[in-house]
């Protein structure tokens, strides 16, 4: 899938219209919710098999150019971490993974193919999350997001996370330099959030 602009990968849909864009197309404004495109979908989700270690590294690759991970300090694998998947037919369409870390579970990578998107995968699989953290008797939900990434900030905090730290330049360091992101935005810094449990 690719943006409807460009010839670049979609990783975002346009919550007005429906249109795929990348990053760099994609913008923030206002939406009031019935221009919110939400529609129903069945999906299954599932504890990740070894069998989805493929499709996991491809989501990865799409979403962030890299299978390796950096968040909290920590390099990490995506395709070797626990999680689950979503299926829609037998077919893939989104993951999330994480790992544990002292007295809190880390989410390190969620992602939902743009078509997807709004239809309330991402908000299901973070509360399959949180209740492997409480399982593991965590005492908080961590994640990290980039500070160009406006749309995962939002979403991540409309399921009760709280920015408490910004580690400026982190991204910036890992990557050799200052990269254009979402609307433009350059992108630097790691933005970190925590949910109590």
């Amino acid at each position: 899938m690719t943006c409807h602009q460009c010839t670049k990968e979609a990783l975002y849909k346009c919550s007005v219209c429906g249109q795929l864009l990348c990053g760099e197309h994609a913008q923030l404004r206002t939406v009031c919710l019935p221009c919110c495109n939400k529609s129903e979908i069945d999906y299954t989700i599932e504890k990740t098999p070894e069998r989805e270690k493929a499709s996991i590294r491809e989501f990865v690759k799409r979403f962030w150019g890299e299978e390796e991970q950096l968040t909290f300090d920590r390099k990490f694998l995506v395709s070797e971490l626990p999680g689950y998947v979503v299926k829609v037919e037998e077919r893939t369409v989104g993951f999330i993974s994480f790992a544990t870390a002292d007295n809190a579970m880390i989410i390190v990578a969620l992602a939902v193919l743009p078509k997807y998107q709004g239809c309330g995968i991402g908000k299901h699989l973070v509360s399959k999350a949180r209740k492997e953290a409480v399982i593991s008797k965590k005492k908080e939900l961590l994640v990290s997001t980039s500070n160009d990434d406006l749309p995962a900030l939002g979403f991540y905090q409309s399921q009760g996370f709280q920015v408490y730290e910004v580690k400026p330049n982190v991204i910036a360091e890992k990557h050799g330099g200052l990269f254009k992101g979402i609307g433009n935005l350059p992108i630097r810094d790691e933005l970190r959030m925590s949910k109590k449990l």
